[in-house]
């Protein structure tokens, strides 16, 4: 426990396990787009496979991951004058990327890749930025605490880390 009655250890965890998740979902999110690329460049049929299976992943992790995120992880830190226009943008960038993911629903071909590149480049910006600046934000604010922020949210520590501190 630090001065603020924050056990840092459990913050340092949270850190390592969001970290952890952004990375498995980024890495997957490529390959997912990849093949999605490779696919258009070859047969429909295939092309349409993948972008099915793309979709399923955005429904299913992408976006419920964003919801998750504007819940306890971002309303701490929107409340501080620090850190409020940092959240709005982030805000604005999950708009952007279902908006995205709705683009590629109704897309096909190479419109579908480029709709998949553009959700895969906004995506890794977005973890960059909640990697660098506004989890280190969070663990160093003497009010705020990412291990409470992410406790029991799968959808933030990925399935089997519990983020839970203890």
């Amino acid at each position: 426990m630090n001065g603020n009655g924050k056990d840092l250890s459990s913050e340092r965890q949270a850190l390592q396990a969001v970290e952890a998740h952004h990375a498995d979902m980024l890495r997957h999110l490529n390959g997912l787009v990849g093949l999605l690329i490779e696919a258009v460049e070859g047969d429909a049929a295939a092309a349409q496979a993948a972008q099915s299976t793309l979709l399923d992943w955005c429904d299913k992790e992408l976006v419920p991951h964003a919801l998750a995120e504007e819940g306890p992880l971002y309303s701490g830190p929107h409340g501080t004058p620090e850190a409020k226009l940092l959240v709005d943008g982030m805000l604005a960038e999950h708009q952007v990327i279902v908006g995205q993911v709705e683009e590629l629903r109704t897309a096909d071909g190479v419109s579908a890749a480029v709709a998949a590149g553009a959700i895969q480049r906004i995506f890794a910006l977005h973890l960059d930025k909640e990697n660098r600046l506004l989890m280190p934000f969070v663990v160093q604010s003497p009010g705020l605490s990412l291990a409470h922020a992410v406790e029991g949210l799968h959808e933030l520590v990925g399935e089997g880390r519990s983020g839970h501190h203890g």
